[in-house]
């Protein structure tokens, strides 16, 4: 096990998605655009068009046909990259829960409030036991704003 303590209280954003966006890619780009080293979903709620998930040591990826709902999304991401498991359903309440790929589209809107982990790094080096690319946590030292003369 490997484990570090994020120095400073987690920062959370709201993000709203659009139809037609990509639900990975758009916390890929979340993530990139504010140089994130270390963060985690909190919480998704939504509607995707079309999902494309890849089940547990599958080598190919299902695409499901929607409407569906999102019912659960957990993860981790930095700008370097992202491990994201959904839960969906369809519209006769089958569910379905895998590795989000790449083509999960959304439907009306996805809701999403992720979290930065200031003082952690979220890397990935290939893992010669379980034959992926797994979670490197790396602390790392979190630069404050300096204090000026008149703040206690």
């Amino acid at each position: 096990m490997s484990t570090a303590l994020a120095s400073t209280a987690c920062l959370p954003y709201a993000l709203r998605l659009h139809p037609g966006e990509d639900l990975r890619a758009e916390i890929m780009a979340f993530a990139k655009y504010h140089q994130v080293q270390a963060g985690c979903v909190l919480t998704a709620v939504g509607s995707l068009q079309h999902a494309t998930l890849r089940y547990a040591a599958q080598p190919v990826a299902d695409q499901i046909e929607g409407p569906l709902e999102i019912v659960a999304l957990v993860g981790t991401f930095s700008e370097v990259g992202v491990h994201l498991h959904g839960a969906i359903a369809d519209a006769a309440g089958q569910t379905y829960g895998g590795h989000i790929m790449p083509g999960c589209l959304v439907y009306t809107t996805a809701e999403l409030v992720l979290g930065v982990l200031p003082g952690l790094c979220f890397q990935r080096s290939p893992d010669p036991q379980t034959g992926y690319r797994e979670l490197d946590i790396i602390p790392v030292q979190v630069h404050r704003r300096p204090q000026r003369n008149n703040e206690a």
